[in-house]
């Protein structure tokens, strides 16, 4: 996923007209004053220890790089697991450089711009696995040999087929995990796969089109940014930017508040789908922007199955679905919305998960409450800000949530759950990605990625959101009370906010004191846990290495111990990537982690470096020369 540009208007800020407002003189300091509780401390009265020893992290921090490679410390290696293009089956076409490839060929192999990921072991074989794995979008300077827009309705197709999931099985032989070529298991699920539609909202009227009068019956799942895993072995794969997708033959075509708050626009976003597939239309198909938006179901055990797309988690721009379980054993899907100034929801289950015979979960996200979270605005800690918050229903009937504020439906709420959301005056935050849940203690970390436009109308600065024009962004971490992610309350800390110490010392901007010159960072977007414990952090920010990036360079991942704050920076990718999606082998002794769009600026021919080749998104394993535990 790009950033957002500095002047571009999100979608709220499009439908309410809301302008672009900067804080100036008294107003900035009082930011920086919110945020260092009036105390401009020094960067070496607020700088931790490089030295200091954490007993979960074994590896020495690696210097930032700029190289087309990857990086990793002394002792580790890694390898190409699957990269775009890659067949499937043995029968398949293989990849072609040139761009002249078919749709029809995209459609058997392995997708574009790989995003979030899930293991999923078989039982009773540690050696052997199935991987589901997010195509979140494509480019198509590579993706073509016209290197442009979409030309023609194959054009079109071809981008639909490298989006969306692959399944494909991996093996361990000797130390190496491979890919499986061939294996029953393998299959893409793309932008025109039949996938059904279940939960409430489900054969609404705002979810039927001439092609399928039901409202049951979707095409295709894209703009997948990250996942979840349920504990019943199933892949949930989140749709995030599908509003670009969308466009209209009717430059003039006013949209109603529900269109516009989630951001179609007649001209598309630079995708331009709607000119040669009328099912991206708005014109002529604006209820199939209502279909799209939703936590997809996939059974990787099962290739035949039909995925579906489960509309009580509600409608929004998904990052990722983070599970856990209630005290009384129901589950919890902790979900952000990555956008500026949008929510940080949680659904519950209604009805327990079955540990013993995992089919009888089959449906159980298709029932059960959505929630949206309110933070306060924190005790003003200047570098460990702390506070409390709740959750509140988005139910039908209840919090002002009825016909007087626009909704006649229970389905309506899930369908706009952003403007159900904004009701109930939910927290906007700074672009909530990645969420997590800790093995060990049961806390709850989410990546806040960036906000340039935090302390204009509507985005007071304060709470988890402490710094106006926050181009550096931060982790947000939550304790339910009474450690029951059933609990409408949580108390809340920040546990690290990203900055850059060397350019903006003693300033808001040089970040929180677990920050340094040897391990800084910007935009946390992915994160992950080990089954220690460990926190890894992964980046898709600024990689010019210039102004307020300077000494970052390209994007990496780090890791980081939760109870001391301590983070090291484990990796750094190739040019112009984003490093992201993250997995573990069950023996913990292979990471595979993802590289996406790599060189997308031109710049880079990773991981081949052929003369004159493309880069292709990758899925990497790395482990450690001697075998043991990865970060240990």
């Amino acid at each position: 996923m790009s950033l957002l540009e500095e002047n571009q208007a999100t979608d709220l800020e499009q439908m309410v007209g809301l302008t672009r407002r900067r804080f100036i003189g008294a107003g900035a300091l009082c930011g920086a004053a919110m945020f260092l509780g009036g105390n401009l401390l020094t960067r070496s009265a607020m700088a931790v220890n490089a030295a200091t020893a954490s007993p979960l992290l074994g590896f020495a921090s690696i210097a930032a790089a700029t190289s087309d490679a990857i990086t990793l410390p002394p002792g580790y290696s890694a390898s190409v697991l699957i990269s775009w293009g890659q067949p499937l089956h043995k029968n398949a076409p293989a990849f072609d450089p040139s761009g002249n490839g078919t749709a029809k060929a995209q459609e058997q192999q392995f997708g574009d711009n790989n995003d979030g990921m899930s293991l999923f072991a078989f039982p009773g074989d540690n050696n052997r696995a199935l991987m589901a794995i997010n195509n979140e979008y494509t480019n198509y300077r590579y993706l073509y040999a016209h290197g442009g827009a979409p030309q023609s309705a194959e054009d079109v197709r071809k981008a639909q087929a490298s989006e969306g999931v692959s399944v494909i099985e991996v093996r361990r032989k000797g130390d190496t995990w491979q890919f499986v070529q061939d294996s029953r298991y393998n299959r893409r699920i793309h932008g025109n796969s039949p996938i059904r539609l279940g939960g409430p909202a489900a054969g609404h009227a705002w979810l039927k089109t001439s092609a399928d009068k039901t409202g049951k019956k979707a095409l295709g799942t894209f703009q997948n940014c990250a996942n979840g895993k349920t504990p019943w072995g199933t892949y949930l794969t989140c749709e995030e930017n599908f509003t670009d997708c969308f466009g209209s033959s009717n430059p003039q075509q006013s949209f109603d508040a529900g269109q516009k708050r989630y951001g179609v626009v007649a001209a598309s976003r630079e995708i331009n789908w709607h000119l040669h597939d009328p099912r991206f239309d708005m014109a002529k198909n604006p209820n199939e922007l209502n279909r799209h938006g939703w936590v997809v179901e996939i059974d990787p055990f099962d290739p035949k199955s039909t995925p579906v797309k489960r509309t009580a988690l509600g409608r929004f721009k998904h990052e990722n679905a983070a599970l856990a379980e209630t005290r009384d054993g129901r589950a919890v899907v902790y979900m952000g919305d990555d956008e500026r100034g949008e929510f940080i929801y949680k659904f519950v289950s209604r009805d327990p998960i079955n540990h013993h015979n995992p089919k009888a979960n089959k449906d159980l996200l298709d029932h059960g409450t959505l929630y949206v979270a309110i933070f306060d605005a924190g005790d003003g800690n200047a570098d460990h800000p702390k506070g409390k918050g709740e959750w509140v229903e988005l139910t039908h009937g209840k919090n002002g949530i009825d016909a007087s504020s626009g909704f006649a439906s229970q389905a309506e709420v899930l369908i706009h759950a952003r403007l159900a959301a904004s009701v109930v005056k939910a927290t906007r935050m700074d672009r909530p990605e990645w969420i997590v849940v800790s093995p060990t203690d049961g806390q709850v970390y989410c990546t806040l990625t960036n906000n340039a436009k935090r302390g204009e109308d509507g985005q007071p600065v304060g709470g988890p959101n402490p710094r106006e024009k926050n181009v550096y962004g931060q982790i947000l971490r939550w304790k339910a009370d009474a450690d029951n992610h059933g609990a409408n309350t949580f108390t809340w800390d920040l546990f690290v906010v990203a900055g850059n110490p060397g350019v903006h010392a003693g300033t808001p901007k040089g970040g929180s004191s677990n920050i340094n010159p040897q391990n800084m960072f910007n935009s946390p977007d992915g994160l992950g846990f080990d089954k220690a414990g460990r926190l890894w952090i992964l980046t898709d920010g600024d990689y010019s290495n210039k102004g307020d990036f300077a000494g970052m360079g390209n994007n990496q991942m780090l890791c980081a111990d939760p109870n001391t704050g301590e983070i090291r920076r484990f990796m750094v990718g190739p040019v112009a990537c984003e490093v992201t999606g993250i997995s573990f082998s069950p023996d913990q002794k292979t990471l595979f982690v993802g590289i996406q769009h790599p060189g997308e600026t031109g710049g880079s021919t990773w991981p081949e470096h052929l003369p004159n080749g493309k880069p292709r998104s990758s899925v990497m394993a790395i482990r450690r020369d001697d075998g043991g535990i990865v970060g240990a």
